[in-house]
């Protein structure tokens, strides 16, 4: 079924959005393996050293300050190895690293060197290496190169949550489609983007949605938004920061629902075995808050979501890869506004039971002002296509020729990065 490339709007309807297919791999079939690959797409551009910060690096305190995370005070990041931290908000995925079940891979990027977001999500979701008319995702490809076991459960093992197919996903590979009771919160990222397309195509409507943000941003200045955040219940999630309001609560709420939700079909017998998240809000231009404002608050709900994926999986979390991926990072130094603008390099976030982890894996580039990309981005020395190529090869089974023609095109010069599977 060939299907339109995303339009503008259907980006900004699609996040939350959650795929799978009922094909199972032949090959890890015969093996006596049954491997699950879920993929979770951040839109707006995850900054990675927010995440992930280098606090070896002898030019990190010099180029974030006080906003950069450090190993001491009240709000410490949490020690990865002797050069990288993670962010507080994240006490499950650092639960997880220390079992050896999640792998970080810092300085990575898609080929794309621009800064559009449409451009650089159509980039990352198509497995192209420059934006365009597509009308398929490199998700859905790397399925249709799978050689199938069958549907092991008559067909019934085909579903998808959201109003709109995301790109990564869409493709001859069959997809159904199921929407979750609770919907998302919307970011003011996707409000100003709502916003910006309104102003061109329906004047009084971008007006009374440019009103409606004002009366918004009033309220929380005068601390209508109450402080909430909650653990979660299961003995395995630690608890989590709170997040800036009872928005931030909201948010923890919908990626935990909609992970655990994921969670709970991959881990069915008669389930699907590959899927798709999309969540939005991640463009952090102005007060980004990476310790305890806005960006905090996302990783914690971030954190929460894998933590529930885990839960909901049981015994087959041990075969489960949960890969997370950005459209690129963001600017190495803080702008005039406390956010970060778009940038190059960021993180690819590995989680599961099936991982080798317990890693941080870097070519680091540096920090100083001659070292970072047109003087202001972290360079990047990782292709993201190298990262998802190594978790397709040795979870998936899929071979090497299909992955550099079929799955990413163009692309056979490019090594899976080896080593990341148990």
């Amino acid at each position: 079924m060939n299907l339109h490339a995303p339009s503008r709007r259907e980006l900004l309807l699609g996040s939350g959005a959650l795929f799978a297919w009922a094909y199972l791999p032949k090959v890890a079939r015969a093996e006596g393996r049954d491997p699950r690959f879920l993929t979770i797409v951040l839109r707006g551009a995850l900054d990675g050293l927010a995440a992930v910060a280098p606090v070896g690096d002898p030019d990190w305190a010099s180029l974030r300050g006080d906003k950069g995370l450090r190993l001491d005070g009240t709000t410490a990041a949490l020690p990865l190895d002797s050069f990288f931290a993670l962010n507080p908000a994240m006490p499950n995925v650092h639960r997880l690293y220390k079992a050896g079940q999640v792998t970080l891979v810092h300085a990575v990027a898609t080929p794309y060197r621009e800064r559009s977001h449409f451009d650089g999500q159509d980039v990352l979701e198509s497995g192209l290496s420059t934006p365009g008319f597509t009308d398929t995702g490199w998700l859905n490809r790397a399925l249709k190169a799978l050689e199938p076991a069958g549907r092991a459960d008559g067909g019934r093992k085909v579903f998808a949550q959201g109003p709109v197919t995301p790109l990564v996903v869409r493709g001859a590979a069959p997809v159904l489609t199921w929407t979750p009771p609770r919907l998302p919160p919307a970011s003011d990222d996707t409000l100003m983007r709502l916003l910006d397309l309104y102003r061109h195509t329906d004047v009084q409507l971008a007006r009374v949605l440019e009103e409606r943000i004002g009366l918004a941003a009033i309220a929380r200045s005068g601390g209508m938004d109450a402080l909430a955040g909650a653990a979660g219940a299961n003995a395995n999630v630690q608890p989590r920061p709170a997040g800036p309001g009872a928005g931030a609560a909201l948010v923890r709420s919908y990626f935990a629902e909609t992970a655990g939700a994921a969670g709970k079909f991959l881990a069915r017998p008669d389930g699907p075995r590959i899927g798709a998240i999309a969540f939005d809000g991640w463009d952090t231009h102005a007060d980004e808050g990476a310790l305890n404002g806005r960006l905090s608050a996302l990783l914690a709900a971030l954190d929460g979501a894998i933590a529930a994926i885990e839960t909901e999986m049981g015994p087959a979390w041990r075969e489960t890869v949960v890969a997370v991926v950005t459209e690129f990072g963001r600017t190495a130094r803080i702008n005039g506004t406390e956010g970060t603008d778009h940038g190059t390099a960021t993180i690819a976030l590995l989680a599961g039971g099936a991982l080798k982890g317990g890693r941080v894996i870097a070519n680091w580039p540096g920090l100083k002002p001659a070292q970072l990309h047109e003087g202001r981005d972290l360079k990047p020395t990782t292709d993201l296509r190298a990262v998802l190529k190594g978790v397709l090869k040795d979870h998936l089974r899929l071979d090497e020729p299909a992955l550099g023609s079929a799955v990413f095109p163009e692309s056979a010069s490019l090594k899976p990065m080896s080593g990341l599977i148990v």
